[in-house]
């Protein structure tokens, strides 16, 4: 695995980030399945991931998220890449409930930034909007690549620490690494 300091503060054309969520069920253990999920994906590679994290939800209700953020190099394209996000998704149980935005969910995998695409169609926008506001995905994303520039120009380290100061609390759960999905067993 390349080290933090391989990547450059720009991401290179064909790398994403993904943002990981849960806040039900046995939300660790969904993320490093997740995880797996990622690095198992065809014309993807998982190049790196951070610690797990745990967090309030922001403009939502419920339990404590468990969170993380993946760097993956892949050769799809971003809605590609976006439905294979969705397929982990459902796999893991994941349900959009009509009219409930933010609503609690068993996996939630969320495109960041897909090389220096700019995208806002009716799939998908990129960057993702809310990922400069959100301390769950820029705290994570500097434990990894710490030499980040947001495409506002704000570098991440800064843009991390500006939203702990502002009061959105993130404690350190430990490491986290990709576990298989658990396959059902024939019957």
């Amino acid at each position: 695995m390349p080290s933090a300091s391989s990547l450059t503060p720009v991401l290179a054309p064909d790398v994403a980030l993904v943002g990981l969520g849960a806040n039900l069920g046995d939300g660790a253990a969904t993320l490093a399945t997740a995880l797996g999920a990622l690095r198992d994906l065809a014309d993807c590679q998982l190049l790196r991931q951070s610690s797990l994290y745990r967090s309030a939800p922001v403009d939502a209700k419920g339990p404590d998220y468990w969170n993380a953020v993946a760097v993956v190099r892949c050769a799809l394209t971003p809605w590609q890449l976006l439905q294979q996000l969705h397929r982990i998704e459902c796999r893991h149980g994941r349900q959009r409930p009509a009219g409930q935005h933010n609503a609690p969910r068993t996996l939630d995998l969320d495109l960041l930034l897909f090389g220096q695409q700019t995208i806002q169609d009716a799939a998908l926008t990129l960057p993702h909007p809310r990922m400069h506001q959100r301390a769950f995905v820029l705290v994570p994303l500097a434990e990894i690549w710490p030499d980040c520039v947001l495409p506002d120009g704000e570098p991440l380290q800064h843009a991390a620490q500006r939203l702990l100061t502002a009061g959105q609390a993130l404690e350190l759960a430990g490491p986290l690494a990709p576990m298989p999905a658990n396959r059902p067993q024939p019957g």
